[in-house]
């Protein structure tokens, strides 16, 4: 498909986006979903699919990569053009009929009459690992989207941030063992993660640092190295996960002409951009008083795409009625 002409556009399949597109099918809409990546679900898929998710309204725990079947499984309800893969760039607007045009990597071109955002924190890329730049071998993880891949290995972590402690608990009972080496004393993950993981076999390493990679074209052995630079131990491993941060970008968005605050879209009570016809939710948006919760990202989605639907047509109710009245 070269040429796709909907109602809505969906940029973006994260979970706020999946929710988005069901709201959007629920009220009648065409509807186009597209995503740089090559599968749905977004963060949670790309970063944390075996995680255990707790803030999810009527869930009290539930793993990434099933909450993200769930919201599939609900946009199923309608039929949805999915993109996945391909990345939105340019934006024009303005034909003759009043609607934009999105070009994308892939050399489509969606023409639709509004546009929904919710790309996260837009493309993200990992931050390297020093000790891993000299290193050609196998063995080193910035994602991991299967953690039985480390049954019965020793591996280390890298890092002190949620990723990094979520990774150590999750791999603790798979691994023959796990040692986490974080730079400094004190974590930047949850007090209560923290906890759990000081309590655990993981093998905690503060005011350390990654010093080299040893192997011959695999991860055999990591040297660790005291920050005070005292004194050096070499532990074996077959697998070494750099869990330190990712670099947000939101790339073509910013030359679309809405304004953004901090990297994130600037949107009002709508949900609405600064470009008429182009909203904005989740963790993306920008606004006073904005809480980063996947919940509050699946409320902005259904605020977005119920103001979306009376922009296009000015009959329509804003409440879109119940579901159970649907059914």
């Amino acid at each position: 498909m070269t040429d796709i002409n909907v109602d809505i556009l969906i940029v973006g399949a994260g979970p706020a986006g999946l929710y988005a597109a069901y709201c959007a099918g629920f009220r009648g809409m065409r509807t186009a979903v597209i995503d740089s990546l090559p599968e749905a679900g977004g963060q949670i898929t790309a970063l944390y699919p075996e995680k255990r998710v707790y803030d999810v309204a009527g869930l009290p725990g539930v793993k990434g990569r099933e909450l993200v079947a769930g919201l599939l499984e609900q946009c199923r309800t309608f039929e949805h053009t999915f993109l996945l893969g391909d990345q939105a760039r340019t934006l024009q607007s303005g034909d003759q009929e009043g609607r934009f045009e999105v070009g994308t990597s892939a050399g489509r071109r969606i023409r639709c009459d509004a546009i929904v955002v919710t790309g996260g924190i837009g493309t993200f890329t990992p931050r390297p690992l020093p000790a891993a730049a000299g290193f050609t071998g196998a063995g080193i993880s910035y994602f991991v989207p299967d953690p039985t891949q480390f049954t019965d290995l020793d591996v280390v972590i890298v890092g002190g941030g949620d990723s990094a402690c979520d990774w150590a608990l999750t791999l603790e009972p798979l691994a023959r063992s796990v040692t986490l080496v974080h730079r400094r004393e004190q974590f930047r993950a949850h007090e209560h993660t923290v906890a759990l993981m000081r309590e655990s076999s993981v093998d905690v390493r503060t005011c350390a640092n990654v010093g080299r990679i040893l192997g011959e074209g695999a991860v055999e052995a990591v040297e660790i190295v005291d920050i005070s630079g005292n004194t050096i131990e070499t532990i074996k491993a077959q697998g070494v996960i750099a869990a330190l941060g990712f670099v947000a970008n939101l790339g073509p968005l910013l030359t679309w002409g809405i304004e953004t605050r901090d990297r994130r879209i600037v949107v009002d009570t709508h949900m609405s951009t600064s470009v008429h016809g182009i909203f904005a939710a989740g963790d993306i948006t920008q606004y006073p008083g904005k809480v980063r919760l996947i919940s509050v990202g699946f409320g902005e989605a259904a605020t977005a795409v119920n103001n979306a639907a009376v922009l296009l047509d000015p009959t329509l109710d804003l409440f879109p009625g119940h579901s159970t009245d649907a059914v």
